[in-house]
């Protein structure tokens, strides 16, 4: 099989939304505004068959994401034909492929392994926005702490508030040191394309909490499906205490309250980062693999 990779562009993202709707199982990886907005970092490109489409990133290393479509109308025994995957890295890989793979080419296959770095994290909207029970105890009293202390305007993140979320984008990194951290610098330059773009990205939506005139949190987000909210990006002023827990209830409330499930992406392995995605009592995980094939 050949694939003739191309820089992802902005003109072929209905061509791609489409095909991405017909996938059996959606992860946040694969999300437009996701892989447009990490282009630059992991250098993406796509290759359209058929089919399907592939994405393979070329930085730091090439590695091979799954590709998007209709699997099971997919002869897979046909697309590993040849040597073209032997010896190439797969990540990023949702379970269910993963199952239709090891069913096709099991020898090939053996080297994929679940890799809990990139497992993504779900969670109930109606819990998140109620947060009932002592699991939710700690996140309703900082919630109520905001509520209680400012005088804050929730606000859809249209195009005229971007200027305000880049503003405290830029503040936050200023506070966390961003470029002193390759993880953070890389974050940041991924908002900044979501952000330069956002009017013409296809189903990219959020909000921000203003105090005083100043923006001092936002979210970013997109629909995975007709169930399922991915939240790409979320930032908050440190200054202001509870102002995430504000941000995130407050966000599925006004905007989001039609989704049964919330992916919250992964945690890339990151402790701090796993600690506070466990703390909000995620119901599932969506489970991913990584390896060698061949």
């Amino acid at each position: 099989m050949k694939l003739d990779f191309q820089p992802l562009s902005l003109q072929g993202q209905t061509k791609y939304r489409k095909i991405l709707g017909t996938t059996p199982q959606l992860v946040s990886d694969y999300s437009f505004v996701n892989i447009w907005s990490w282009r630059e970092v992991y250098g993406l490109e796509w290759a359209f068959d058929e089919k399907l489409v592939w994405i393979r990133q070329n930085r730091p290393e090439r590695q091979y994401w799954a590709p998007m479509g209709p699997w099971g109308q997919t002869d897979w025994s046909t697309v590993f034909e040849g040597d073209w995957w032997k010896g190439e890295q797969f990540t990023r890989i949702p379970e269910k492929l993963h199952e239709l793979w090891l069913h096709f080419c099991p020898a090939a296959c053996a080297g994929l392994v679940s890799n809990r770095d990139h497992w993504d994290y779900l969670y109930l909207v109606e819990e998140l926005i109620a947060l009932k029970g002592n699991r939710f105890h700690k996140k309703k009293n900082l919630l109520r702490q905001f509520i209680r202390n400012y005088d804050y305007t929730y606000q859809p993140l249209t195009e005229d508030l971007v200027d305000k979320a880049l503003t405290l984008q830029t503040e936050w990194c200023l506070w966390r040191d961003c470029e002193e951290t390759t993880t953070l610098e890389s974050e940041n330059q991924a908002i900044l394309n979501a952000f330069a773009d956002w009017q013409d990205l296809e189903g990219i939506f959020g909000a921000g909490l203003e105090v005083d005139g100043n923006m001092v949190a936002y979210t970013v987000a997109e629909a995975l499906d007709e169930t399922t909210l991915v939240i790409h990006f979320e930032k908050g002023c440190p200054q202001h205490k509870g102002v995430y827990q504000a941000i995130n209830q407050m966000f599925l409330v006004n905007s989001a309250s039609q989704y049964t499930y919330v992916n919250r992406e992964q945690d890339l392995g990151d402790a701090g980062l796993r600690k506070a995605k466990e703390s909000y009592n995620p119901v599932g995980y969506m489970n991913k693999y990584s390896g060698c094939l061949g």
